[in-house]
């Protein structure tokens, strides 16, 4: 594409933005490139190839030539520079999952010792990364239940800081399953002012997979990184697996090469996918909120459900819609609602769903639905899960791209089993 970035809205952005056909003989569509590894004309070609993925390009200088593709392949930059425009970011690493990605970002990020904050709840995979396998470590983690309020990011932090260095602030919002919101600027000031007063300002890390890069744009608002499960809305179809970080070229550059040591880049066959994916997330984004928005509303009116964690119905006046009113471009569409009663009442539900689909995961065009505390966060013990709101009568879905009167349909025949 050769219109300038800025002057380009994100939707056209998604659908051609970092390939020319006229380097690839003209083909309308971005080629597959099924190789190991390149050849070189020169020996000279080889060495700069190798000095420039190593050591970074000279000032003036473009990306080298293509190595092996375990360090990076046509179809990866295709991907890595249309995520990147749509992050507002210098640069984007992709990765084989959602969880290589994130696993590449903290080791990147954190030294023996350190200690790190993070917001709660947040997705399964990641609680157990950071009370689990990073203690061996002595890495510490330390929950902030309410992201929004100063104080109480402040007093984690605080502990954090009693217990090590502090490396990284990691954010979730909105979070999983409960959709509770951060606020992404007042963290980034606190950051700064433990870098301040310390020397070492945290790495601020955002998961951005609930709303993604159309509705939300962590970047702006001060994270130092953006990352994503492609897995979700951008690859839409419930048929991949990636991930994605995107940053500053200098933080990005770190992660590459990390992502060549663990050997967990994106494969061209899915860098494809997911390109593919990109020029329909505008659309899929589109009618999938409007879904969400109709069935939050219908659940909220049910007899039979208690609660629902809709972004849309944050109060107005409380400091949760003062945040999601000046981050947030709309409300996605997972969330989270609470059946009257518990896990039998929730499990009968579930038992009569018919049209949406009984499965973890979200984003794919398909209605996905599943009782949290026993599947997403089965691995977060209980009393975690209830202090920050996952009881057994919570239920997750995610809102596809169906008629809205069947799925409304479907879900009021399942309620009547609770």
């Amino acid at each position: 594409m050769t219109h300038d970035a800025k002057d380009l809205h994100l939707e056209t952005l998604a659908i051609g933005y970092g390939f020319d056909p006229a380097q690839h003989q003209g083909a309308a569509k971005p080629p597959i490139y099924l190789t190991s590894t390149f050849v070189y004309p020169t020996a000279q070609i080889a060495k700069d190839a190798h000095r420039v993925f190593f050591d970074g390009p000279k000032d003036g200088e473009g990306a080298g030539a293509y190595i092996y593709s375990r360090l990076n392949h046509p179809n990866l930059d295709m991907v890595e520079k249309r995520l990147a425009v749509l992050d507002g970011a210098e640069d984007c690493a992709a990765f084989s999952s959602g969880m290589a990605a994130l696993s590449t970002t903290l080791m990147a990020l954190l030294r023996p010792g350190d200690s790190l904050v993070y917001s709660r709840p947040i997705y399964s995979g990641t609680d157990g990364l950071m009370n689990g396998h990073l203690t061996n470590y002595g890495v510490k983690a330390f929950g902030i239940t309410n992201a929004v309020d100063r104080a109480t990011v402040q007093a984690a932090v605080d502990l954090a800081l009693a217990a090590g260095p502090l490396g990284v602030m990691m954010i979730e919002s909105p979070a999983n399953p409960t959709a509770a919101i951060a606020d992404i600027a007042m963290i980034r000031s606190i950051a700064d002012a433990v870098g301040e007063k310390t020397g070492r300002r945290p790495i601020v890390v955002v998961d951005n997979t609930f709303l993604g890069q159309l509705l939300q744009s962590p970047l702006s608002w001060g994270a130092d990184l953006t990352m994503i499960s492609l897995t979700k809305y951008c690859g839409g179809h419930s048929d991949l697996l990636a991930g994605a970080v995107s940053g500053s070229a200098e933080m990005v550059r770190s992660l590459k090469r990390l992502r060549t040591t663990f050997g967990c880049h994106l494969d061209p066959q899915t860098s494809w996918l997911v390109l593919r994916s990109l020029e329909t997330l505008a659309l899929r984004t589109e009618r999938s909120c409007a879904n969400a928005k109709a069935i939050a509303a219908f659940l909220q009116d049910h007899p039979k459900v208690r609660a629902v964690t809709y972004l849309g119905f944050l109060v107005e006046g409380s400091p949760e819609r003062a945040v999601y009113d000046r981050q947030c471009k709309g409300a996605g569409s997972t969330f989270s609602f609470k059946i009257k009663g518990g896990e039998a009442e929730a499990f009968r539900m579930l038992d009569k769903v018919r049209l949406a689909k009984m499965a973890v995961s979200l984003g794919g065009a398909e209605t996905l639905i599943c009782h949290s505390a026993t599947t997403t966060h089965y691995a977060v013990p209980e009393a975690q899960r209830r202090e920050v709101g996952i009881d057994d009568g919570t239920i997750r879905i995610s809102v596809g791209l169906e008629h809205i009167d069947d799925l409304i349909a479907d879900l009021s025949q399942a309620l009547e089993a609770v």
